[in-house]
């Protein structure tokens, strides 16, 4: 197996394929869940005291997306975003929340997606020297005025 596409061995847990490790890594087999805020874009502007949709999107290695979760404060609460449509394994999930802002001020939209089979997105990134597997929380901030 060429050298690419691989990660430090033990530092995502065991391999799949150990016949395909070396002593010091192991190949990329599967997706990490992970998930993306879409709207608002960061730096965006949202009306007070009217709905918006934050929107986004989640995908995982095929056991399916469980749910989104989203929060407003840091990450000390959350609430679960609907989902859209699951349209087959692999697929990417689409997720909305809806939002209506009662002040105004600058607040940080979080992100977290877990998938069917327990799996869950990272709270820290989990460093490597290639970047595979950066499935941290995402953040975006965005204003209300």
């Amino acid at each position: 197996m060429k050298t690419g596409y691989r990660v430090p061995k033990g530092l995502f847990g065991a391999s799949d394929f150990e016949s395909q490790d070396t002593e010091q890594n192991s190949p990329i087999t599967a997706i990490r869940v992970n998930s993306l805020v879409v709207d608002p874009a960061p730096g965006a502007t949202l009306p007070v005291n009217r709905r918006s949709e934050l929107l986004g999107i989640a995908w995982d290695g095929g056991s399916g997306i469980r749910n989104v979760e989203v929060s407003l404060d840091g990450g000390a609460s959350w609430r679960e975003a609907r989902l859209g449509r699951d349209l087959g394994r692999y697929a990417w999930r689409q997720w909305r929340f809806s939002l209506k802002p009662v002040q105004a001020g600058t607040f940080t939209l979080m992100a977290r997606a877990r998938a069917r089979d327990g799996s869950t997105q990272a709270d820290a990134l989990i460093p490597n020297p290639a970047g595979y597997h950066h499935n941290v929380v995402q953040k975006a901030d965005f204003h209300v005025a």
